[in-house]
């Protein structure tokens, strides 16, 4: 989590340049049937020595991160764009703003590995290949949870939701989703109150942390809870966010749970698990 702030808030920008890439199949280690590794050539991400593309998204990632890794964040990117997994993006207005917004995720090994320069133009999100974790899957979700299902969920909602229905899920004070984020932090707060309201469900408290990236995490959290991705992690969890399950969210959070339960929007209804069977 401490990595999505530095990716939301001060490692990507918004402006526009068009890159140019051109790519070369290299060797494949993770045996994925859905996705091909390629030789990364885009000029302003060429530290990152390889990438694969989803639906036209590409992940990038450095030479110390693992090819099952890279896949596995390219399966679980795939599920949520195509939950019910019949090839077919399941809302493709939001597919368009990702497109449109030259949406990409950096996968790093140390911090280390962040480029030196920005990519103009671009949305971008990162994911650390230690918290990559495709096992916590297969270990009945205990264990180090697999951060893919955050970072790849931000970067679906800040450079696709958030834009394809800016009134909705826009990341900013009024929106149907700030409005509800509002409630279950016990008011409206641009700072980190100090402490939360003693009625507060959601309760991060990262100072880093502004309006717009509390609620790109609340939408984390939220969507997660209902998808049964926190059912077992209460205990980790609980200092920022208490609604661990979907029965909570439905029954606590009334107004997100409507939200993101809203066919109209066809959100994903099942839990990626990093095996797109497409």
């Amino acid at each position: 989590m401490k990595y999505t702030l530095l990716a939301i808030v001060s490692f990507f920008i918004m402006a526009c340049k068009k890159e140019g890439s051109s790519s070369k199949t290299i060797v494949n280690s993770g045996n994925d049937p859905n996705f091909t590794i390629v030789q990364n050539t885009d000029a302003e991400l060429i530290s990152f020595n390889r990438k694969v593309s989803v639906f036209g998204i590409d992940i990038y990632a450095v030479p110390k991160v693992e090819d099952v890794k890279l896949l596995h964040a390219a399966n679980v990117m795939a599920q949520y764009l195509d939950n019910n997994e019949d090839g077919v993006v399941d809302n493709t207005a939001v597919l368009d703003k990702m497109l449109e917004n030259k949406a990409f995720v950096i996968m790093w090994k140390s911090e280390s590995d962040f480029p030196n320069t920005i990519p103009e133009g671009r949305i971008g999100q990162d994911l650390g290949n230690d918290e990559t974790n495709p096992s916590w899957h297969t270990n009945g979700h205990t264990g180090n949870f697999d951060a893919t299902l955050e970072e790849i969920w931000h970067i679906i909602t800040a450079s696709g939701y958030s834009q394809a229905y800016p009134n909705i899920f826009g990341e900013y004070s009024g929106t149907t989703l700030t409005n509800a984020m509002d409630v279950a932090r016990g008011g409206h707060f641009e700072t980190i109150p100090t402490p939360y309201p003693s009625n507060a469900w959601y309760s991060y408290d990262d100072q880093t942390c502004d309006y717009n990236c509390m609620a790109t995490e609340y939408n984390y959290w939220a969507m997660s809870s209902i998808l049964g991705a926190q059912e077992n992690r209460l205990n980790e969890i609980d200092n920022e966010w208490r609604l661990n399950t979907k029965d909570l969210v439905e029954s606590t959070d009334v107004d997100v749970f409507q939200l993101l339960t809203n066919s109209t929007y066809k959100l994903p209804t099942v839990l990626p698990d990093g095996t797109y069977k497409h």
